[in-house]
């Protein structure tokens, strides 16, 4: 197992290596380019992430297994409940 997940490390390692390589060979205007196309790629995919949470934590509440409330509810409750 440990050989397994070591061997896929250092695919991905080499990977990342040619992928910057690769990079380096472009004009830097491509390179910030690039950067650029990456940087709203990942903002992208952080939003669907972020979506994805917010369409899980509605579901929750809605189906009741979730409760809202600020810190200092939370910490009321628990004071209050003796299983907590």
């Amino acid at each position: 197992m440990r050989r397994a997940l070591r061997i896929q490390r250092e695919i991905a390692s080499s990977a990342f290596q040619r992928a910057i390589e690769s990079v380096e060979i472009l004009p830097v205007d491509d390179q910030l380019l690039l950067i650029e196309v990456i940087r709203k790629r990942l903002t992208q995919h952080r939003r669907a992430e972020v979506i994805a949470q917010v369409a899980e934590a509605r579901a929750a509440c809605q189906a009741g297994q979730m409760c809202c409330g600020t810190v200092e509810e939370l910490l009321e409750e628990l004071a209050q409940d003796p299983d907590a």
